[in-house]
């Protein structure tokens, strides 16, 4: 088939990653099962097998953003390409991050029949919140009542199957991966995008196959319910986008940053473009009603009251550099005496709370602006609140990449998204070594020089893959020659 050989580097790639993943991912504490490499030396091989894979995958990433960019991959393609590299990490420990554990083990705090946002995992000993991260053990979930919903189902079929549990809790946030592939070309219509472009950038960008699908991160499900509910309002169904929207927001809170936005494209649209205040109230208080019903019927089913949001500051206790305010502090403190990391913190609240209030007015025209608006309150979300991790980055993207992009800027964005990917070690747990961070650096900034050079790296990209699909698919492909079809590159 044509289209297998177009994503064979990129599965092969997969598989190796999810190999590597059962000696050096973030594996549950269950020596049976993942015990398939060899004690001494094993890890070292398992991570040197991953980051092969991680290489592959990559290589096979920028080739099909080429190959998009020249009209010769469809959105179709695109789609596929992510779900067959999607598989093998599914079937794998999770990668680049712990927190698929945690979330069970809060889930075991609520199937317990105890408050899991003033009850902590510590208080339910057992098998699941053996596996989760230490520090989150006295922590209370600072999840909305959808996800609290989602493991406290998980666990009533799985029980103490921490690797069934994961394994279930990982295909419930998939869901989101399917939504924004329906969800994404609809906002890009509306937007300017090309969808192939869009598609490529948000399901098939290695952020979200590495991190987000493999790590069962809930950020996953929450940026698809929110890219379907605005899809949803910009077409004519709002009330059914802002029950997604509130969905979304009822899994994580963020999502909720983009619901004062669409007000204005759902009074825009109602009004023909010329909303009158009256327009306006009428539509805001149809929007509260519709996000208050839905979470109050969230909080019905998970058996649960609105102490999530007392919550929401419970992973306060992390200080990643990625957060802007959190880093500044952290500089300071080198210098200053006294709690610089909090003081900057407050201030980085106040900043954020002026930049979207900012933003949100500048948005009153509704429409595509408005969307644009929510993306950018999205990332300024990111970056200013206390605390910021890798796949957060998601949030503003699936809504930012279905607006049309310069050369530049996308070359920038594949950059930052490998570097987000590699500066984790698998495990989420060890750091890598200062030597590790500048090797990757280098590699990141690669990928986004790779991306930016169009049609002359596709040459090369293209004559490197015939001879490593060998290795990947057990044959060598016929040679490439300018003007052939499938990934041929185009002179």
């Amino acid at each position: 088939m044509i289209f297998a050989g177009k994503s064979a580097l990129g599965i092969g790639g997969s598989v190796l990653v999810s190999l590597g993943a059962f000696g050096a991912g973030a594996t549950p504490r269950d020596p049976v099962l993942f015990s398939a490499w060899p004690a001494g030396n094993g890890r070292v091989l398992a991570t040197a097998v991953l980051y092969v894979g991680l290489a592959l995958l990559l290589g096979d990433w920028v080739r099909m953003g080429h190959s998009v960019r020249a009209g010769r991959t469809n959105a179709r393609e695109v789609v596929r390409a992510a779900w067959l590299w999607c598989v093998p990490l599914l079937c794998a420990p999770p990668l680049f991050s712990t927190d698929l554990y945690t979330y069970l083990a809060q889930g075991a705090v609520a199937h317990a029949g105890l408050d899991p946002y003033t009850h902590v995992p510590a208080e339910v000993p057992g098998a699941i919140t053996e596996s989760a991260a230490g520090g989150w053990m006295s922590i209370p979930s600072p999840y909305g009542p959808l996800q609290i919903l989602i493991v406290k189902s998980v666990l009533a079929v799985t029980g103490e199957n921490v690797v069934l549990g994961a394994f279930l809790t990982r295909l419930t946030m998939v869901a989101g991966l399917a939504l924004l592939c329906f969800a994404l070309p609809v906002l890009c219509r509306h937007l300017g995008a090309r969808p192939d472009r869009a598609l490529w950038m948000t399901v098939a960008n290695p952020l979200t196959v590495l991190v987000v699908v493999s790590g069962g991160h809930n950020d996953l499900l929450m940026v698809g319910l929110l890219a379907a509910g605005t899809a949803l309002v910009l077409t004519g169904a709002p009330e059914l986008g802002f029950a997604s929207v509130a969905l979304a927001a009822a899994v994580k809170a963020p999502a909720a940053v983009a619901l004062p936005f669409l007000v204005w494209v759902w009074a825009a649209r109602r009004s023909g473009g010329r909303p009158s205040p009256r327009s306006h109230f009428v539509v805001f208080a149809a929007s509260v009603s519709i996000v208050v019903a839905t979470f109050g019927l969230c909080c019905v089913a998970a058996g649960v009251d609105l102490g999530w949001i007392r919550a929401l500051s419970a992973n306060s206790v992390l200080e990643p550099w990625l957060s802007l305010p959190t880093a500044l502090g952290k500089i300071c403190g080198l210098v200053l005496p006294g709690s610089a990391v909090a003081t900057c913190r407050r201030a980085g609240w106040v900043v954020l709370a002026g930049v979207v209030t900012w933003l949100w007015w500048r948005s009153r025209a509704g429409g595509a602006a408005a969307v644009r608006g929510a993306a950018a309150a999205l990332f300024a979300t990111v970056v200013l609140a206390p605390v910021s991790l890798p796949w957060y980055f998601t949030w503003p993207l699936v809504l930012g990449a279905a607006t049309a992009w310069p050369t530049s800027r996308v070359a920038v964005a594949a950059a930052a998204s490998t570097w987000l990917v590699v500066s984790t070690h698998p495990d989420g747990k060890s750091l890598l070594p200062w030597w590790g961070f500048g090797v990757l650096a280098v590699v990141s900034i690669g990928v986004g020089v790779l991306t930016a050079l169009g049609p002359r790296a596709a040459r090369t990209e293209a004559r490197v893959a015939g001879s490593l699909r060998f290795l990947t698919v057990g044959r060598l492909s016929a040679p490439t020659r300018p003007g052939d079809d499938g990934d041929r590159v185009r002179a």
